[in-house]
């Protein structure tokens, strides 16, 4: 497929906004592309062409991208960024000097798909005397027989800056679309065009008027149809292209439950794009084979956010399962014989970083192969106590002085799940029987390695009684848990419950900035907030309290703030800058209130910053428009509680 083909798809994404429109057309590129490069496309969509999870980094500076557009159009690095500034992206400015490129290319070559990912995936790979040469060779080589529009997606995959409006839940309609049988009453027929189309005013292809009374000639469109009356009859899909039943809602119980397997599969490997290669080449009975592999991380379990014990008791069950909420960072362990390998909540490797922890794990968890969940939590090597997040989070991204930097911040190993165990999922398994299976294999050494300190008890005054004592050993709360339900990665699916005693901090990112004045006037000094919202990022607040002023002072400081966002700075008017979303900090605040400066419609009151979260959260995990929306209501009965 030519890479041409590709580009003119990402213009195409470029000019809507709309979910379902974007949904359609990676659907319709998805069921035209060539099984042996489907993986790579949806790698591609994500402005990516490693799956998240690979530790590998393309490594091209917006420098080095200056000099290949140099090499290739003979323009002077100068003008090139005089050109940068003026444009504010180098994609655009690889776009423009292609045009008036006057360097004949007459042996330049039609771009393939496999040629842009073959030549990306070797940047990486380059180490040694003469790598920046090389680097700036092999991009040459795809710019010098790109066209204008290529040469632009070339530069932002390259720089892991392609923004078009993607997120993971389109993605994963579009895979469903192109994959799974239409169903008579989610998708109707267009009467002009003859397309197929989910429910909306107008056509996805043409854009003429839907008439949705004529939901049935969706089955003039297709030679075999499943009749359905229940989700028992959904039997070898492949065999089928569209369902019909009776039952508007049981259609739309079948569709969501295509979208949930889909979701699932992804869940287990991290990686849509062998998903939807899978699909592509076994069919649809593959998303149920899709399984956890040891090394490739997984989606943790998340637990929803309630305020007090006696709503945990209601929503669970009793009894149930309690234990300490714990500031540091969820680590999954995985080992498969004598490898051992960690993987922070973001996906990130982080096994160099964590020797000792590696040590641990071997000589005290017994098992030839396992995934166990857990928090590493750093402590006080003197005082024994808990350390902050924030403290032990510089560990995450250390290089050098590892040994130095394990004597002086340790971390305790937490083990609270398992999920896989001897060459055998365990995710099935009630909580209580994984429960059980952890406290059987962990030998625990007080501050080293350790199970959760937890209860089983289904009496409020006794659950009280432990949140106190949470609070008093200085942890954030308690996680609960209903014993009778499986582990569901990725999933806010209530099983888990998370009650802590003020209102929840947000994760927020942060989308624009002002630099400051006097001391402060080469440092961004006030930040604006953002929380998801659909495909974009709304605002909802801005803070400038909570960072420090040097460097020894504990938390984030403002000239560390500062050169974090340096890089996503996308344009400047005065002291003001725009910035990509990019950057992630938790942030507290007094409360929420109404706001109609702000898109988002809501403002945070006293906001200040507790700590970053790049370590641990991208700009895809931050907390929605929804959930501000959701604290905004409860905080009055909050209020009540703690007065």
């Amino acid at each position: 497929m030519l890479y041409k083909d590709l580009a003119e798809v990402y213009e195409e994404l470029g000019k809507t906004t709309k979910r379902l429109e974007k949904t359609y057309i990676l659907s319709e590129l998805l069921k035209k592309a060539q099984k042996d490069i489907i993986k790579e496309i949806i790698y591609l969509m994500q402005g990516r062409v490693f799956p998240p999870w690979d530790e590998r980094k393309i490594g091209m500076s917006s420098m080095l991208v200056i000099k290949v557009i140099k090499n290739v159009t003979g323009v002077s690095e100068n003008d090139i960024k005089k050109l940068w500034k003026k444009l504010g992206d180098l994609g655009e400015v690889a776009k423009e000097l292609t045009k008036t490129n006057k360097q004949t290319k007459l042996s330049s070559q039609n771009l393939t798909i496999q040629k842009v990912v073959g030549n990306i995936r070797k940047l990486p790979e380059l180490t040694g005397e003469g790598t920046v040469n090389r680097k700036v060779g092999i991009v040459s080589e795809l710019l010098s027989n790109s066209s204008p529009i290529e040469a632009k997606y070339v530069v932002k995959t390259i720089l892991e800056e392609l923004r078009i409006g993607i997120a993971e839940g389109t993605m994963r309609d579009a895979v469903t679309w192109a994959f799974y049988p239409k169903i008579a009453g989610i998708f109707f027929r267009c009467e002009k065009c003859k397309q197929i189309n989910p429910a909306a005013d107008k056509c996805l292809s043409c854009g003429n008027e839907m008439n949705t009374k004529f939901k049935e000639e969706i089955e003039k469109h297709f030679t075999n149809c499943l009749e359905i009356v229940s989700l028992e009859d959904l039997k070898n899909l492949d065999k089928y292209e569209f369902i019909k039943t009776k039952d508007e809602k049981l259609a739309r119980e079948v569709y969501n439950k295509f979208l949930d397997d889909i979701q699932h599969a992804y869940d287990l490997s991290n990686d849509l794009g062998v998903v939807a290669e899978n699909l592509k080449l076994h069919g649809i009975k593959s998303v149920a084979e899709v399984g956890i592999e040891v090394g490739t991380p997984i989606n943790p379990m998340l637990a929803i956010k309630l305020e007090t014990i006696g709503e945990a008791l209601e929503a669970l069950g009793r009894p149930l399962l309690a234990d300490y909420k714990l500031d540091g960072f969820r680590c999954s362990i995985h080992k498969k014989g004598d490898k051992v390998t960690l993987f922070t909540r973001r996906l990130e490797n982080v096994t160099k970083q964590f020797p000792e922890v590696v040590k641990l794990v071997k000589e005290h968890v017994k098992g030839d192969s396992f995934i166990l969940d857990s928090e590493l939590v750093g402590y006080d090597p003197k005082t024994g106590k808990y350390k902050p997040f924030q403290d032990i989070s510089q560990r995450i991204k250390r290089k050098y002085s590892i040994e130095r930097m394990a004597k002086e911040l340790p971390v305790e190993i937490n083990i609270f799940d398992i999920l896989y165990y001897n060459g055998e999922s365990v995710m099935e398994k009630l909580q209580s029987e994984r429960r059980k299976l952890i406290e059987k294999i962990v030998t625990p050494i007080k501050r080293r390695i350790v199970l959760t300190e937890k209860i089983i008890s289904g009496d409020e005054k006794e659950l009280e009684k432990f949140y106190d004592q949470a609070l008093k050993a200085g942890v954030e709360g308690l996680i609960l848990k209903n014993l009778n339900k499986e582990y569901s990665p990725g999933r806010k699916v209530g099983g888990w419950v998370k009650i802590k005693p003020t209102l929840e901090p947000l994760d927020l990112v942060i989308t624009g900035a002002t630099y400051g004045e006097g001391k402060r006037a080469r440092a961004l000094s006030s930040f604006i907030l953002a929380c998801r919202s659909g495909n974009k990022f709304s605002r909802c607040g801005m803070v400038g309290t909570g960072i420090k002023e040097k460097e020894e002072e504990k938390g984030v400081t403002f000239t560390q703030l500062t050169n974090l966002l340096k890089p996503y700075i996308t344009s400047e008017k005065g002291r003001h800058v725009d910035i990509k979303p990019a950057i992630v900090v938790e942030v507290g605040y007094e409360e929420i209130q109404k706001s109609p400066t702000y898109e988002s419609g809501y403002a945070l009151r006293f906001p200040r910053v507790l700590r970053l979260r790049t370590e641990d959260k991208k700009p895809s995990q931050a907390n929605t428009l929804s959930d501000v929306e959701h604290i905004y209501k409860e905080q009055k009965k909050f209020k009540s509680k703690i007065k």
